[in-house]
């Protein structure tokens, strides 16, 4: 099965340390901040029509499933999280699919992108996935409303990253976008980019909670000018998580940010996407707007509890021509 062998890649082989620069940010240019505009109609007419322009059948699914898998930061953020919930979780990340499975498609090896907690989960993550080369990320900033007092959240993101944590999803206030204050939100992406240290630091938007379009835009620029290795859409806490429009926006946020600087910043839709078709179609968006390097987990996360059992189904489908229960493929 040579496309589905080939498209097969390790977090461990993809970590974002490996292949590209970090994003150390530029000075805040409020005239591009300013002149970011986005054409709602415009936008949802280009997202309405991806489903059925971009399909992917047979060998060909199976290998872009794959792919997913190798992209998903596999996560677990709830209030009854125990340390034995993690070490499962993390079982699952080192063997995402059941065995037969991997090794009927050519793919053994495979793993996650990462593995994703909140802060008091960090060691018990580190000590499972040791020797795996899968990171941990850590959620900070006061996850998910981000109201706590800053010099907490400065700090939580220090305690994390001495904890092992190797990635940060920190979130942005909200209230500065939503007030047009690109100053208050870039020091503030600074101060957390700098806190970070060696670690890589994804930034969430929210972007349920910004009123439009443009101010996802804005901050989306915003955030990639103050070093931000990754924007994300979501805590998946809101009532409105990733969505295609949105990603649209984010993605040639990312496009704009390239041919300015020349570096590569990395995007991570989270909250709501759960099934493997769903995963396709974002593939799709990656592939036609940023191309295949952005097909990668360096560059690309799905930010997910529950995608991964709907993606291990339709893989047994492809093996076995029948599609299983889903508690035959447990998630943790």
């Amino acid at each position: 099965m040579t496309q589905t062998t080939s498209a097969m890649t390790t977090g461990a082989e993809q970590l974002p340390q490996v292949h590209e620069p970090r994003n150390e940010g530029v000075p805040l240019d409020l005239d591009v901040v300013l002149s970011a505009r986005a054409n709602t109609s415009a936008i949802e007419r280009r997202c309405a029509t991806l489903p059925g322009r971009r399909t992917v059948k047979k060998d060909y699914q199976a290998a872009w499933l794959a792919r997913a898998i190798s992209c998903i930061d596999l996560t677990t953020l709830a209030g009854d999280d125990t340390e034995a919930r993690v070490r499962r979780l993390c079982a699952k990340a080192r063997q995402p699919v059941r065995a037969d499975l991997l090794e009927a498609l050519g793919l053994e090896g495979l793993t996650v992108g990462a593995v994703c907690v909140y802060h008091d989960m960090i060691p018990a993550a580190v000590r499972a996935l040791e020797g795996s080369g899968i990171p941990v990320a850590a959620v900070s900033t006061g996850f998910p409303a981000g109201l706590s007092p800053f010099h907490l959240r400065v700090a939580e993101i220090g305690e994390s990253v001495k904890a092992g944590a190797r990635e940060i999803d920190i979130v942005i206030s909200r209230r500065h976008v939503l007030e047009g204050n690109w100053r208050a939100l870039y020091d503030e992406m600074r101060a957390f980019r700098e806190a970070c240290g060696e670690a890589h630091v994804k930034a969430i938007l929210a972007t349920g909670e910004l009123g439009t379009l443009r101010n996802v835009a804005r901050a989306s620029m915003v955030c990639m000018m103050a070093g931000a290795d990754f924007i994300k859409t979501s805590t998946g806490k809101e009532s409105v998580n990733a969505t295609l429009p949105v990603s649209l926006v984010m993605i040639r946020a990312i496009r704009e940010y390239q041919a300015m600087t020349g570096v590569k910043v990395g995007y991570k839709p989270a909250g709501g996407i759960s099934k493997a078709k769903d995963a396709l179609v974002y593939l799709a968006l990656m592939k036609e707007e940023l191309g295949d390097r952005w097909l990668r987990p360096d560059l690309f996360r799905f930010g997910a509890s529950s995608l991964l059992g709907d993606i291990e189904r339709q893989l047994e489908h492809h093996v076995s021509g029948a599609y299983s229960a889903s508690w035959r493929h447990a998630m943790a």
